[in-house]
């Protein structure tokens, strides 16, 4: 499995062009004028992953398959959206389908690109866009509650927790505060994540800034920095433009491109690491002369569970997992090397799967 990643943010702020980069495709429209996204563009991109590439090539593999994400691109959402100024309503419920929400924050002044607001602060942006999910969530918690009334007087447990839950976020929400701050028992996690309310999905601001600020930032980005750190949310800094740039380089050229800008990867990289981190991601292979191949998966995910995520006939019929870690598989110089110096390891369904095992699955069909 991948994950979804809504990009959210004002009109004008470069998400049409940072999806344009990460897609590398031209399938989203970038304009200088609001709602130039009215459909949400959705784009699938592999997950780079130099640790994929040194295990094929070490097992000789002909396929060289990465785990892929995915990313939607949302548009321009306003002031009122919540109450279906602009497009907001259409969009507002697309941020429902996604794992997790990237707050595209203009960073970068520029008088050829018009701001919906006159003015360039990307705090006050990230502001505007909360407080609208909030304002959304508020409504829709609202008419749920109304909706319960009935089940809740007839003693239904189920209607019981949701409505506890419901009220928790509304207080939460009331206070000024998104409801991912509300605290939930592991009893009612599932539950918690079934309400799907806007502002439970954890949040990465990027930070677009201009090009000549593209290594270090500046005095905006640096502000959505502090903010960030204050919320217990994540930012990266990226610049659209020049990853846009990138997008349509050869590698060779890409990597040119890069030290000239005295950038040591691109932003891209350095974006799926921060949402791998965000929603709490790892990734295992499987090696063989056919395929090198990366699989996505919760931290903490058992044996056969991981398995499943290759085939659910996996993960029913699992036995043992053959697991060799990375950096055994290289050292050593493969399967084989890795099996007669005693590193590999036969674990059963109890067994927490790793960030860069490599794993050979055992089951019965």
């Amino acid at each position: 499995m991948g994950f979804k990643m809504g990009i959210v943010g004002l009109p004008n702020v470069g998400k049409s062009t940072l999806f344009n980069a990460l897609t590398r495709t031209a399938a989203a429209q970038a304009a200088n004028f609001p709602f130039c996204t009215i459909e949400p563009n959705v784009g699938e991109v592999g997950v780079p992953d130099a640790r994929l590439d040194k295990l094929a090539a070490i097992a000789g593999s002909k396929q060289i398959i990465p785990t892929r994400m995915t990313f939607v691109d949302i548009a321009g959402l306003v002031k009122g959206a919540s109450k279906g100024e602009g497009l907001g309503n259409q969009f507002l419920a697309t941020i429902r389908e996604v794992d997790a929400i990237a707050h595209v924050l203009r960073c970068f002044e520029d008088g050829d690109v018009t701001h919906v607001e006159g003015r360039v602060d990307p705090v006050a942006d990230a502001a505007t866009i909360e407080t609208e999910l909030m304002l959304a969530d508020m409504e829709s918690i609202e008419k749920r509650l109304q909706g319960l009334v009935r089940k809740v007087r007839g003693g239904e447990k189920d209607a019981v927790q949701q409505e506890r839950l419901l009220k928790q976020a509304l207080a939460m929400l009331e206070d000024g505060k998104p409801a991912r701050l509300v605290e939930v028992d592991e009893e009612d996690a599932k539950v918690w994540k079934l309400l799907q309310l806007l502002t439970t999905k954890p949040v990465l601001y990027v930070c677009n800034v201009g090009e000549g600020d593209s290594a270090t930032g500046n005095g905006f980005s640096t502000a959505v920095a502090e903010m960030a750190a204050n919320e217990g949310n994540a930012h990266v800094i990226i610049s659209a433009r020049i990853e846009e740039e990138i997008s349509q380089l050869e590698p060779e050229e890409s990597q040119m491109f890069l030290d000239e800008m005295g950038l040591t990867e691109a932003g891209l990289d350095r974006l799926i690491r921060a949402g791998y981190s965000l929603l709490h991601l790892e990734t295992y292979f499987t090696v063989g002369p056919k395929e090198a191949r990366a699989w996505t998966i919760r931290q903490g995910t058992a044996a056969p569970q991981a398995a499943g995520v290759i085939h659910g006939d996996f993960e029913r019929g699992f036995i043992r997992a053959e697991t060799i870690a990375y950096g055994d598989f290289v050292a050593l110089g493969g399967e084989q090397p890795a099996k007669e110096a005693g590193k590999m390891r036969a674990e059963g369904k109890s067994y927490v799967v790793k960030d860069g095992d490599v794993l050979h699955f055992l089951f019965n069909t």
